[in-house]
């Protein structure tokens, strides 16, 4: 199939925009982005109709090429023929050619599409141990692309009327339900089966019945089917936890993403249309974006780290040795829920990151401003930077958040009754190891569209604190979604994509795990005709452009380690980007002054050695 391919179109259809991109294949057989169209979605009236929206985003795709191609890429000038007969034009379904070309302009090989349209998927767990098999369920829940409302737990303090009430207030669009492992506990599954039957919350859309999926100890299915009754649409599962030291979660993802398809996204207004019009099925757009991040990380061997953060939630994505993980942090945002983001991180930790004195209760009523007026953008320097701060903020609390769940499990040795394990968490360590971390992937509009590169790099350095050696990347023009459900039919088409076109390179960044005194060596950077000493507290960056290279050697001294240990030198291949290399030498942990003239002075003396403005307020 990958040899027939020359032209390639993808809509991501989200809840206010729909964007389209357009890839091609150039003379040299490597794929590249086009062209990028949007238009406003239509899921609402006077359209109720997601594919008008599409049709629009194609038509502005058509404009484009007629008169800006990449011709330094070898493309024809001219306009692409993407619509036929009122629908996108593709030549090939499920995998078979369906249409022959006509001539190089006209059709789409493939056409493929992420969809949000119908509103996120929102979703209860309920489980026995809030500690295990609920955090296990949250786990499967999250990954799915499900934004978590509450979990429910036989051991969270609530009385049986208290759950009974928060069922029927939230009206989940799902309820995934665990506990006990294989041959275990089974009363307490049914109590909380007996729960869910007496709350019979309504799902948001239409008359169905409300899904909830049981993948809790598979001996007690039939009890639990029996108490559910006829009116709730029962889904049975693999155990979770069938074991106590092992979890299952893809069953219960997997059995997730079927049901979004089915109770959330068909309610989009011509969904079905859009479904008959895709090559491929439609996937829903952060399980898209979950997907790119899994396949990239896997088939080049790395480990990764990902946030989206917008204007009302902020997703984090990672993987390591292969594991994935997804959290949404729903009320962390940079307009809707950017007072959540003053209310959780207090006003002093978003005022300490600003190099200039000001007096909190401004920063409180600009934030408050920004709430009730969520669309506006920055319109002075102060503005941005204080917009900047907010992001740190609210990334960083949405990273605590992740590793609070991305975890592995404690091995069980010992017998335990139920009353022991409710006072011992099954979770051990966070999986999220920052000294295996090979690259940092930061999306969202303040990321994705700081008016410097520069800027969004030191914002996931100061969030993420980075350490040994990181490549710091922004998505472009957030197309990640596209190329993730592309991934999933044509993966070496969506790798060049996105190396290419999608993600810009910072550069590495050198960031010692250690602390030590002020302005005392911390690292020295040798080789490349590079000789520089790095002292403690210091940020320095080392010109190097995209697709440069350098053989560097990297040697901390004894109180620090890079990677290989306490004092041990390490020798690489580094990557400049658009910033360079950047050095942090400012310590991890991470800790600002707490005096504000010399925090204010650290600040600024940043900013100068990113090459980025000084605010002109001291």
């Amino acid at each position: 199939m990958p040899q027939d391919i020359l032209r390639i179109v993808a809509t991501d259809c989200g809840s206010t925009t729909t964007k389209a991109i357009l890839i091609e294949r150039n003379p040299s057989g490597q794929y590249r982005l086009v062209a990028r169209g949007e238009a406003p979605t239509t899921v609402e009236r006077p359209f109720e109709d997601v594919t008008i929206g599409v049709l629009n985003a194609m038509t502005e795709l058509e404009e484009i090429t007629e008169s800006d191609v990449p011709e330094d890429e070898g493309f024809t000038k001219g306009r692409r023929q993407l619509i036929k007969d009122g629908q996108v034009w593709r030549l090939m379904k499920d995998g078979e050619r369906t249409e022959s070309r006509s001539s190089d302009l006209t059709g789409s090989d493939l056409y493929v599409s992420t969809s949000s349209a119908g509103g996120g998927l929102q979703m209860m767990v309920a489980g026995v141990v809030k500690e295990m098999s609920a955090e296990s369920a949250a786990r499967a829940a999250l990954g799915a692309g499900a934004i978590l409302m509450d979990t429910l737990a036989v051991n969270d303090g609530r009385k049986d009327f208290q759950k009974v009430e928060r069922l029927r207030q939230l009206r989940p669009d799902i309820i995934l339900m665990s506990g006990g492992t294989d041959g275990g506990t089974k009363q307490h599954l049914i109590d909380m089966a007996e729960v869910i039957r007496r709350a019979d919350p309504k799902p948001r859309f239409g008359d169905m019945k409300l899904p909830v999926i049981y993948a809790g100890n598979k001996e007690v299915r039939t009890e639990v089917g029996e108490v559910l009754g006829a009116s709730i649409e029962l889904k049975v599962v693999d155990n979770i936890r069938p074991t106590m030291d092992s979890e299952n979660l893809d069953p219960a993802r997997d059995e997730i993403h079927e049901l979004f398809l089915e109770h959330v996204m068909q309610q989009a207004p011509g969904y079905n249309k859009l479904l008959d019009w895709a090559s491929e099925e439609v996937m829903a757009t952060p399980n898209a974006v979950g997907k790119l991040m899994k396949s990239y990380a896997d088939q080049e061997g790395i480990n990764i780290l990902g946030v989206d953060i917008g204007g009302a939630t902020t997703d984090v994505f990672s993987v390591f040795d292969g594991t994935y993980n997804r959290t949404v942090s729903a009320n962390l945002g940079m307009s809707y829920s950017i007072c959540n983001v003053l209310k959780e991180a207090g006003t002093s930790n978003i005022a300490r990151w600003l190099p200039f004195q000001i007096d909190p209760f401004e920063v409180r009523n600009r934030l408050r401003n920004k709430m009730i007026r969520p669309t506006t953008i920055p319109q002075t320097y102060e503005d941005l930077l204080i917009e900047q701060a907010v992001s740190r903020e609210a990334l960083r609390l949405a990273f605590d958040h992740h590793k609070s769940l991305a975890r592995s499990l404690k091995g069980v040795q010992q017998q335990r009754d139920v009353g022991q394990i409710f006072d011992q968490s099954a979770s051990g360590e966070t999986l999220i190891k920052m000294m295996k971390l090979d690259m940092i992937i930061g999306s969202g509009g303040v990321l994705s569209h700081a008016p410097l590169r520069a800027q969004s790099a030191l914002m996931m350095l100061d969030a993420y604190e980075p350490e040994g050696i990181t490549m710091i990347t922004v998505d472009s023009i957030f197309m990640m979604p596209h190329l993730g459900v592309l991934s999933e039919h044509f993966y070496e088409a969506a790798k060049q994509v996105f190396e290419y076109d999608c993600i810009v390179k910072c550069g590495h960044c050198i960031a010692p795990l250690g602390t030590g005194r002020l302005n005392e060596p911390c690292v020295s950077i040798r080789g490349a005709g590079i000789d520089l000493t790095v002292n403690y507290g210091q940020l320095k960056v080392i010109p190097l452009g995209r697709n440069e290279f350098m053989d560097l050697t990297i040697e901390p001294t004894k109180n620090f380690d890079v990677g290989a240990g306490k004092g041990k030198s390490v020798t690489m291949k580094l990557e400049g980007g658009t910033v360079g290399i950047m050095i942090d030498a400012r310590g991890r942990p991470f800790t600002l002054p707490n005096d504000d003239a010399t925090r204010i002075a650290k600040l600024r003396e940043w900013l100068e050695a990113m090459s980025l403005p000084l605010p002109t307020s001291k």
